[in-house]
């Protein structure tokens, strides 16, 4: 007997409080990260900028921050509330064991062999619980969208887009989640106590998978891919890349200002083909040199293998996790503590497993965000030796600006949450002394004051 069936031994206990348990987890982690919030917010009551800004924005800007910061944070007080209050509505309303009926039912009046047993009856269960979630995500969604942001002016949605994108999202969840869920399971049910191997494997065939077909088919249902026009832009850009030997097929611009004012600038692509997307927000509201500061950094990560060394630490937390999910896919207790009897669904013990490691992800979630924050500086000063100092020293401020971004931020809710360095860090870092003050940051110009831009989930 191994160490795993030793421990899958271990865990399965009758009447273990696994439901308590992982009700206690839950809460606490409510708790700890409301309490952060506590302290940010507290943070975002200051009346005065950073010693390090306050050569660099004015009151003004500074107070709209503030304002915007605030808000956001009196919002993710009521959501994650109302998540907290879901989660605990879902467990003990029995929610997961009496839907796993409904849709058998659902399953056995359909009446067809060629769509019968456990896949089956799993894609019919997942389906119909990522609709009601989907659904019941609306009110905050549809609030954060036209409520939020639009009053800080960062909204380009219209309601009509805004619903298209959920229906193309089932659509897309349907089309591409029921074969690689039907994979998932079935190398389960196939390859016994060893799955763990199989599935991760079968994890990476699906990444790549993802990463080539999602510029052909995925990303032009939202967005429209030009190519960049001829111009110095583009010639800086591709000059960067064969000074870095970086393997440039294609520059795009996205038309990001088609559902927001946010902005930002990535690449993709498989190692020996990449494409750089830049959003046209971006290119707008800066200078063609602050454009190529910021990928210059972005490069920085390529070049010092920032992005392998990540792929390598997720492939190895997707094999850990489901090595772990080895333990507790046949845990009698844990099954029985939240319903379920007599049928113990894969897609079940998957869940439960989630939720019951979730403690595990919160250690995770700090550690690769430390680790994120060292490779940010690292790829500063990749760009500063490029010679970009001032350039990217001045697109940070004026991004900062434009987007509204938190100025300051307590120490521990920024370890646990941010998984960039805060503005100030950042240009202590690159050296800046400042250039000089203006209402809409550093080097801005009147044209930049007439908006705003948010940059996207993944700050320059």
């Amino acid at each position: 007997m191994n160490i795993l069936q030793r421990l899958s031994l271990f865990l399965d206990r009758p009447l273990f409080p696994w439901k308590s348990l992982i009700v206690g987890f839950s809460l606490a982690q409510y708790g700890f990260e409301t309490f952060l919030s506590l302290r940010q917010y507290r943070v975002l009551k200051q009346t005065k900028p950073p010693k390090a800004l306050q050569g660099e924005v004015s009151q003004e800007v500074f107070d709209k921050s503030q304002a915007y910061g605030r808000a956001k944070a009196k919002f993710g007080f009521v959501s994650s509330l109302y998540g907290q209050l879901q989660n605990l509505a879902i467990i003990y309303g029995d929610v997961l064991p009496k839907l796993w009926a409904l849709t058998g039912v659902w399953l056995a009046r359909i009446n067809s062999p060629t769509f019968s047993g456990e896949i089956s009856h799993t894609l019919i269960f997942f389906f119909t619980f990522n609709i009601i979630t989907t659904v019941l995500s609306l009110p905050t969604s549809w609030y954060s969208t036209f409520v939020l942001e639009e009053k800080f002016g960062f909204n380009k949605q219209t309601p009509t887009l805004f619903i298209t994108d959920i229906f193309k999202g089932q659509a897309l969840m349907i089309a591409l989640g029921a074969p690689i869920l039907s994979g998932f399971l079935k190398i389960v049910q196939q390859t016994g106590n060893q799955f763990f191997y199989y599935l991760w494997l079968f994890s990476v065939v699906v990444q790549i998978f993802g990463i080539t077909i999602y510029p052909i088919l995925i990303l032009p249902l939202f967005n429209k891919l030009s190519p960049l026009e001829d111009g110095s832009l583009k010639t800086g850009v591709e000059a960067l890349a064969k000074r870095l030997k970086f393997p440039l097929k294609e520059l795009y611009v996205i038309d990001g200002s088609k559902r927001s004012a946010h902005s930002n600038a990535y690449f993709y692509g498989l190692p020996w083909k990449k494409h750089i997307v830049i959003y046209d927000t971006l290119i707008e509201k800066s200078e063609t040199e602050e454009v190529v500061a910021v990928l210059a950094h972005e490069l920085g990560h390529w070049s010092l293998t920032h992005t392998t060394k990540l792929l390598g630490i997720s492939q190895f937390h997707l094999f850990y996790v489901f090595t772990l999910f080895s333990v507790f896919i046949n845990n009698r207790s844990l099954y029985e503590s939240f319903g379920f009897h007599t049928e113990f669904p894969i897609i079940i013990g998957f869940i439960l497993f989630s939720d019951a490691l979730a403690p595990m992800d919160t250690v995770v979630k700090l550690l690769m965000n430390i680790l994120s924050r060292r490779y940010e500086f690292q790829a500063d000063e990749f760009a500063v030796k490029l010679g970009y100092s001032t350039q990217l020293a001045r697109s940070l401020i004026k991004l900062q600006v434009q987007n509204l971004s938190t100025m300051d931020a307590d120490w521990m809710y920024a370890s646990y949450h941010f998984s960039h360095p805060i503005l100030p860090e950042r240009l202590g870092a690159l050296g800046w002394y400042g250039d000089k003050k203006s209402e809409s940051g550093a080097g801005s110009s009147a044209e930049e004051k007439d908006g705003v831009v948010k940059a996207g989930d993944r700050e320059l």
